[in-house]
């Protein structure tokens, strides 16, 4: 499909409340290649979470269009389509690990397989192992350090092997040496061809990144 993942043409997002109207992304256009860890900063309130959700097709943009692997998602009408498309191609990392408290990490990580009707727990182990938690795979969430429990998070999202991955916040409720480890992470596997688009509030994660943009007057800057 070519080097470019994502690219955005002319993003505009609008949200209405009665006759007021508030504009937080005006006019954006983007592009980015595959294979690349890249980094969204800005204040909160600043609109990246409102455009990592345009691109997860959590939201729709108010004018123009999104295109993902080559496919315009912004054209998909019905939210099955959207569903289908978000489970194969899009891994989504949220602040909140999200992990469902009565199931194992094990069954956890499993999940998006299992929705896919493709299970298979050897692979889901293995991506366990390789975040470092193979001796935690029949624990409960609850069992877990905050640490763990996102690492387990970002394995779920890895778990149908998409090529693009989106991270909203995922250090947000981390310490300083578990927020470097998924940092880290997040390189190490843009290395192996993974696409990752974070935003974040921690400048610290533009160290390890290929891009970075500032989100400022809706609009976005790079500085990297």
């Amino acid at each position: 499909m070519g080097e470019r993942m994502i690219k955005l043409e002319n993003l505009t997002k609008i949200y209405h409340s009665g006759k007021e109207e508030l504009c937080v992304l005006e006019d954006v256009s983007l592009q980015l290649p595959r294979g690349k860890f890249t980094v969204l900063l800005g204040p909160s309130g600043s609109g990246k979470s409102t455009l990592l959700n345009l691109i997860a097709m959590l939201d729709k943009p108010t004018h123009g269009k999104i295109f993902i692997d080559g496919q315009e998602i912004t054209a998909l009408k019905s939210e099955a389509a959207r569903s289908a498309f978000r489970l194969k191609k899009i891994g989504f990392v949220f602040q909140f690990d999200g992990l469902l408290p009565e199931f194992s990490l094990l069954e956890n990580v499993e999940m998006p397989a299992l929705m896919c009707g493709n299970p298979d727990k050897k692979q889901a182990q293995k991506l366990l192992e390789s975040f470092g938690l193979g001796s935690k795979i029949h624990k409960l969430p609850a069992d877990l350090s905050g640490g763990e429990k996102q690492r387990a998070s970002i394995a779920r999202a890895l778990r149908n092997n998409p090529p693009l991955l989106l991270a909203d916040e995922p250090t947000g409720n981390l310490d300083a040496q578990r927020k470097l480890q998924v940092f880290e992470d997040f390189a190490r596997m843009s290395q192996d061809g993974l696409t990752i688009v974070m935003v974040t509030h921690d400048i610290h994660a533009a160290d390890y990144a290929h891009n970075v943009f500032n989100l400022e007057q809706k609009k976005l800057v790079q500085v990297k």
